[in-house]
Order: structure tokens, then sequence, then C-alpha cells
């Protein structure tokens, strides 16, 4: 197995004020193309930190990449440590500089200085290209190592790693096939999943392996295979998504990339339908979500968000009784919720709810983390409670609507 080593330079990391995502992305295109992470640190935009770095990791691992200090300030000082550490000096790169040149072109602006500095690779360095940046990428060799740095900017960093870096690895190494599918749940703990996979599990031949990868209201499944055939691999991992599929029915809602909200969308365009939401607790959350969907105009119609008593009355409709009686956290209010989405929005289909979401708010009989949610047409309404807290406020109101849509998803495909 091909091991790497990713490490990410900048002060910004270590204080906290920046998250590390590009090691994700790294990793992830490693791990889909055979190459294993064995390492990822990250470190002060310090020479002697990268230098450091490097003398303990060359060696160990057949690939370390590297990612930050590229840029055109002074305090970008990774290519000028790379090249001192292979004890070579920085060359003019022709090319490097044509492209900087045309993306300065195109925005209408004059080649600075210390942009043409960025021209000035290692020595032993091949650039690789950014299309989106002035700071080539760089690959070296030594010691049976191969080095390749990128410019931590994230965009950047993806646009070279997935057109340079990618099939410049797997030109240059042998690798295993791997495969990885995934099979998306929602609505179901980690731990219920995994009993009722127990047996599919031990069933499991020793190329191919499980794995959970939880997330709020979510878990995501992976089937990982490794071998020489990919056809047939391609094929063992189809018949096992199946027999997970039979396992686990509509607590699947998707694989691959596929997510919640899209798949409701694929729902109501075969179907030609639209929806609404009216939405206390969620405040607009919701809606929100369904748009993200790329064309999601032709069935989102709108939403209202009723956060205070006067606007469930005023504008859906909500009966002042039921309020005073039942309170706004409550499945009638929420079924009346949904009767005046319906009614004042003209949809097919309509989300409500209402709910705590903290930290104040709860009583005894209604705790932070309560929430009704209804889900209705013109024929049939339904509506229940759940009981989510996840001790943030801001991480209930995203629970919330991750069970409405299911919630909604659910309804679709039974009712629609």
């Amino acid at each position: 197995m091909i091991k790497a080593c990713i490490v990410t330079i900048g002060d910004e990391i270590l204080i906290g004020q920046t998250v590390d995502t590009n090691s994700a992305f790294i990793g992830q295109k490693l791990s889909d193309i055979g190459v294993q992470v064995a390492q990822i640190l990250s470190i002060a935009d310090e020479s002697n930190a990268i230098k450091n770095t490097l003398v303990n990791t060359i060696g160990q691992y057949s690939i370390i990449i590297i990612t930050g200090g590229l840029g055109p300030t002074r305090d970008d000082i990774t290519k000028k440590t790379l090249a001192d550490f292979f004890n070579v000096g920085l060359v003019f790169n022709s090319s490097a500089f044509e492209h900087i040149e045309a993306l300065f072109k195109l925005k209408n602006r004059e080649v600075t200085e210390s942009n043409r500095q960025q021209a000035y690779l290692p020595q032993n360095a091949t650039a690789l290209k950014n299309s989106l940046g002035t700071a080539s990428g760089m690959w070296m060799e030594e010691q049976k190592t191969v080095f390749i740095s990128m410019p931590g900017v994230p965009y950047e960093m993806k646009g070279i790693m997935t057109n340079e870096v990618v099939p410049k690895l797997q030109q240059h190494f042998t690798l295993p096939t791997i495969i990885h599918k995934h099979i998306l749940t929602v609505g179901i703990y980690e731990s219920v999943l995994s009993e009722k996979l127990s047996k599919f599990e031990q069933q499991l031949p020793n190329h191919i392996k499980l794995a959970y990868l939880p997330s709020l209201g979510k878990v995501k499944l992976r089937l990982s295979g490794n071998g020489n055939d990919k056809k047939q691999l391609e094929n063992e991992i189809g018949k096992l998504t199946l027999r997970i599929k039979e396992v686990l029915g509509n607590d699947i809602y998707g694989y691959g990339d596929q997510t919640l909200e899209g798949v409701i969308g694929q729902i109501l365009i075969k179907s030609n339908k639209t929806i609404g939401t009216g939405e206390s607790c969620t405040a607009g959350f919701i809606a929100n979500t369904l748009v993200r969907v790329p064309g999601s105009s032709a069935y989102f119609k709108g939403s209202v968000v009723s956060y205070s008593n006067n606007i469930k009355k005023n504008i859906l409709q909500v009966s002042e009784n039921t309020l005073n009686t039942q309170g706004a956290v409550s499945e009638k209010v929420v079924k009346e919720m949904v009767t005046g989405v319906l009614k004042n929005l003209n949809v097919d289909y309509a989300i409500a709810t209402s709910g705590i979401a903290g930290p104040d708010g709860g009583s005894k009989d209604k705790p932070v983390g309560t929430v009704w949610i209804g889900i209705g047409n013109k024929q049939f309404t339904i509506a229940k409670r759940f009981n989510i807290n996840t001790k943030n406020r801001l991480q209930n109101i995203e629970a919330f609507s991750i069970a409405a849509l299911n919630m909604l998803r659910k309804f679709l495909l039974e009712y629609n």
C-alpha cells in the first residue's frame, strides 16, 4: 500500500482562526485512488518547522503533500524553504510566468514584482498548473519520495489536486483498485444501524469493509473494497449495496453525493408538484435548504416564517383558541399551519414546524428540543412530535429541519 503524509502550513490553523478543510479533501482524493493517508500534520509558518517536518517524514512515506505558504507576500516562505531543503536554487519558470501574465491580463491588471517572483520555482520542481490562481503547484522527487506543494487557498488547491496531482500520481505509482460506495441514511441512530447490519457485517469478505460515518441527523455508510479486478469488485459492491437496501428500506434516502433536499426535489419534479413551508422554530432553515438545489424554483413556491403567534393567526389562520388552549408547540397548531400554507401559497404540499430550540423556553411537559412537525397535502395531514436536544440552539434548528425534510420525503413516497 502506498502511504502518504499531509502537511498543512499556517499559523492561522494552529491558533484556530482557520479550519483545515484541505486535509479532508486531499485525504478523500488519495483514498479514492488507493493511497493510504497515514499521517496529517499542521505546522507553523517557520522555515525550521517545515525543514524538521520534512526530515522526519522523508523515507517514511511515498508521498508528502504540503499546502500553504506559496503566496506573493513575505510570510509565504514554503518555496524558498523547499529549495533550501533540497539544496537547489530558485529558477525562473517561463510557463508559470506566462500563466500569471494571462490571469492579470484577464483582470486588466499589471503584473507586480511580487507576483513575478511567484514564477521562480525550486530547480528540481515540475510546475503543476493552477488554473484559478497565480501560485503554481510543484512536484519534486527525492529519495524515492514524491513531494507535492500546493497553495493553501482551498479552491485553488482543489483544482490542482483534482486536475494535476491525482492523474500524475496514478501515472507514477502502481495503485490498487479501490471502490467506495456511500449509502446515505437519515433519521436512524448509528447504534440501531449497527444492530440491523450486524449479521451483514459478519458475512462480509475480508477485502470489503463497512464504515459508519455519523453526522447531525444522518449516518453515511461506506462500503470499501480493494482488489485487482475492478469489474468483479464493482459487481460485489453492487450486490452488497442491494442487501443493505433490503435490510434498511426507506431509512436510506440516497447514494453517493445525493442530498436529502435533492432527492425530495427529484420526487416533486417527477410528479410536477409544488411545496411551501410554514416555519416557526426553524425560522426559514427548511426553505433555505430546499432552495440549495439548482432548479428548485420549479417546485418551491415560498415560505411563511411565523415566529410570532400573531403571524400564525393573521397569515396562516391558526385559531386563537387553539393557540390559547394547546400552546404554539402542539399537534393542532402545526396541522393548522399546514392548512394555512396550502391555502395561502397555493401549493400541493406543505411543511410546518413549531418547537423550542433553546437554550431557554422549555418546560416540564415541553422541554428544550421539543418540536412538532406537520406535513400535508389538500387531502391528508400528519403531525409528529420529536425530542431532539443537541445542547446547542443552532444545531437544534438544523436537526429539526432534517427531521422535517425526512418526514416530508417519507410522506411523498407514501402519498404522492
